[in-house]
């Protein structure tokens, strides 16, 4: 009997068990929450407004998520507006409403909404909405054709202002290397002295130690030491080429030699005055000696007729020594002519290297170099991007260029299954591409949820199917400005080169939405080590939105 009684006890424990198990699973979903859904009316004009409106009773900490997107078609959504918020003891009574419309006649089903409460899951029910035609009296109101397509021009272009720019500073460096190296500069009084011929700056010198203040000042060594010196420049220029670092003897001797030479027609005479004159000299200069003023004036008088008698005892030049001076200063024109020419590109070279240096550090010598050069990703990523809605429902998307509508062959049994439509920018064979498709499944229950991970798996299996190898796949979840929900699979992979039997590494990216019975899908490849495609690719993905206000009829069909 007892063990009867343990028996009975055990299975009454067991089914208290069971029964506390079922109440605390279905327990939360007969407590924690109630949904209810209501419109305004049910029936409206064609683009006339209803207001859909979805009551929650919850407790006060449970988190809860309405709807968002393209989650009413095909009735589209003009505006969400904000929760209502109201507090009953320990529960929170939250009202959303939305505002929708459509611009089609016809009988509309409302699908059914998703509340998530707490990680729980609710639905609204559907509602009917009827839309009318708005009646119109064409014998009071005229008809207009529809207004065609118009042209948006591109906002001006700043391009002439860097050309300007560019045109000024280069002026300006050309006209510092006129001024400075290529300009035919006025001569100094010393340069255009140097100019003249020996026998013409012997008597200037002469003329200009007369008007110093020598003698004046009794000042004879500087005197002598400024006359023996215009002597000696001229004889060292014209006779004996050592004359200006030889003693007085030595010259003295020279001359003596060239006279018996037949070398120099002058006089023993004049070479006996130049000796006096050069010994005196000597004398005051070392040996502070101190003749007389007018003696001097008198040596001066000597050494300016002696230049003269140099200057006829010296030979004339013959035709060859000409020739050969001329051709000495077209040589030495030359010379200064490349010097000129050196000098400027140097300083050209200098400042292009310098140029190139300080942008290099400022914005990275790859990027300063691509600049110069050209790069593909790079002009895509700084010219002028266009953003606008592909598909229904629309995705708004900024890319580098218009999208254009293509036609991939898609399998008969396919279409028998969805309608897709396409647009894109390059192939997977290019360096970058970026492509938008829309797929709207026929045979798709409103009510059944479609996996993204699914619509995921098949995009690679297609990738695979396009010869593309080695793919490394990650998933994410994927958020866009406008809080619609995807799924980002993304990762790397090896892409085949066009018209090669070769690969190159890349790398792509999958954005995945849905709504009710339509798949939304974004493709992205490039190059693993293009630097400029990343950047285009994080500023298109950043763009993505799903248009809420958006219809058919902006539908980019004729891109």
């Amino acid at each position: 009997m007892k063990k009867i009684e343990f028996i009975n006890r055990d299975v009454k424990t067991a089914k208290a068990s069971v029964f506390l198990t079922l109440a605390c699973l279905f327990l939360p979903f007969i407590l924690s929450a109630q949904v209810t859904s209501s419109i305004d009316s049910t029936s409206i004009k064609i683009g006339e407004q209803i207001t859909f409106k979805i009551q929650v009773e919850t407790d006060t900490t449970n988190v809860v998520v309405f709807p968002e997107g393209q989650t009413f078609l095909p009735l589209e959504v003009i505006e969400s507006y904000k929760v209502d918020t109201t507090k009953n003891n320990d529960k929170y009574n939250l009202i959303k409403k939305y505002g929708l419309t459509q611009f089609d006649s016809g009988a509309y089903t409302i699908p059914r909404q998703k509340i998530v409460i707490d990680s729980k899951v609710f639905y609204t029910d559907s509602l009917q909405v009827e839309v009318k035609n708005v009646i119109v009296d064409t014998t009071k109101q005229g008809l207009y054709d529809i207004k065609p397509f118009i042209t948006v021009e591109k906002s001006p272009s700043q391009w002439w202002k860097y050309v300007l720019l560019t045109l000024l500073i280069l002026s300006l460096i050309g006209f510092l290397l006129y001024w400075f190296i290529w300009r035919t500069k006025p001569l100094s009084k010393e340069e255009k002295i140097a100019q003249l011929p020996p026998y013409d700056r012997a008597k200037l010198a002469l003329q200009e130690l007369d008007e110093s203040n020598y003698l004046e000042n009794k000042e004879l060594k500087g005197y002598y030491s400024e006359l023996t010196f215009i002597i000696r420049k001229y004889l060292d220029e014209k006779v004996y080429d050592h004359a200006l670092e030889s003693t007085t003897d030595e010259l003295i001797d020279r001359l003596n030699l060239l006279k018996d030479g037949s070398q120099i027609d002058l006089s023993k005479d004049d070479i006996k005055n130049i000796e006096t004159i050069l010994k005196r000299a000597d004398l005051v200069k070392f040996a502070k000696s101190a003749p007389d003023i007018e003696l001097a004036k008198l040596d001066r008088n000597t050494i300016d007729l002696e230049i003269d008698q140099v200057k006829d005892a010296l030979p004339e030049p013959t035709e060859e020594e000409k020739l050969l001076n001329e051709q000495y200063q077209e040589e030495l024109e030359r010379k200064k002519k490349k010097k000129k020419t050196i000098i400027t590109v140097a300083v050209v070279l200098g400042l292009l290297i310098a140029t190139f240096v300080g942008f290099g550090l400022k914005y990275g010598f790859t990027y300063v170099k691509d600049t110069i050069i050209g790069h593909e990703s790079k002009e895509l990523l700084e010219g002028h991007w266009v953003t606008s809605d592909y598909g229904f429902p629309p995705i708004t998307i900024s890319t580098p260029k218009v999208l254009k509508r293509d036609n991939p062959p898609i399998p008969e049994e396919v279409k028998a299954q969805m309608e897709m439509t396409n647009f894109s920018y390059g192939s997977i064979l290019d360096f970058f591409s970026v492509s938008v498709s829309t797929a709207k499944l026929k045979n798709h229950e409103a009510q059944e949820e479609i996996d993204l991970n699914q619509a995921a798996e098949s995009a690679i299996k297609q990738m695979e199917a396009q010869g593309i190898e080695n793919i490394l796949v990650k998933h994410d979840k994927f958020v866009t400005p406008n809080t619609a929900e995807g799924l980002k699979t993304y990762g790397s992979a090896n892409f085949p080169v066009l018209n090669a039997d070769a690969f190159y590494e890349g790398e792509y990216v999958l954005l995945h939405f849905t709504t009710q019975n339509v798949i939304q899908q974004i493709t992205i490849t490039w190059r693993k080590e293009d630097t400029y495609a990343q950047d285009i690719v994080e500023r298109i993905i950043d763009s993505v939105e799903l248009t809420k206000e958006a219809s058919p009829e902006k539908n980019q069909d004729d891109n």
